[in-house]
């Protein structure tokens, strides 16, 4: 029997265009690689360590654009992104413990280097927040268990907002 995702619906009108036989639907070169999506705590547990780290480099490095923005309005908004942060840091606290029953130790990096200007540093923070959604939809596909998924699904689309609302930022002090 084939796997599912080579199933097609008996209702799909759209047919013409799929795999006309089950090799070429195993073969299919537009076939994601199925095996990212995998249950994998060796992929997942490093990936959330250093996603622990990198929340609490964000949590820095927005502290910087609160003292950089020119208003009230633009620093709360920041404000709210930095406790997004700290939030998703405990998050990923919890979950990596749950998974190892371990903490992850604080890694102090001394080579942290604040933003020299307000528009860079929302540009930074802007591709910051999109990379960080790539790598949580990579720990999302391999954490396993449902209950760790939504927490990493809420902060994966949290991440999105952010970007969202940095792009706002960016666009509004052009």
């Amino acid at each position: 029997m084939l796997p599912l995702y080579c199933m097609p619906p008996p209702y799909a009108p759209y047919r013409a265009n799929a795999p006309v036989s089950n090799t070429e639907c195993l073969t299919n070169p537009l076939q994601p690689p199925l095996d990212a999506y995998d249950t994998n705590l060796n992929t997942a547990l490093p990936l959330i360590a250093s996603s622990i780290q990198g929340e609490r480099d964000d949590e820095l490095f927005y502290d910087d654009l609160i003292r950089l923005a020119p208003s009230q309005a633009d620093k709360d908004i920041i404000a709210s992104i930095r406790n997004d942060e700290r939030r998703h840091r405990q998050w990923f606290r919890y979950i990596y413990y749950c998974l190892t029953g371990q903490q992850v130790p604080d890694a102090i990096d001394e080579s942290y280097q604040p933003t020299a200007s307000y528009l860079e540093g929302l540009e930074k923070a802007l591709f910051g927040e999109l990379s960080a959604v790539e790598k949580y939809r990579r720990i999302y596909f391999t954490v396993g268990p449902e209950p760790f998924r939504n927490i990493i699904f809420e902060i994966l689309t949290d991440e999105l907002k952010h970007a969202s609302k940095y792009n706002f930022l960016y666009a509004k002090n052009k």
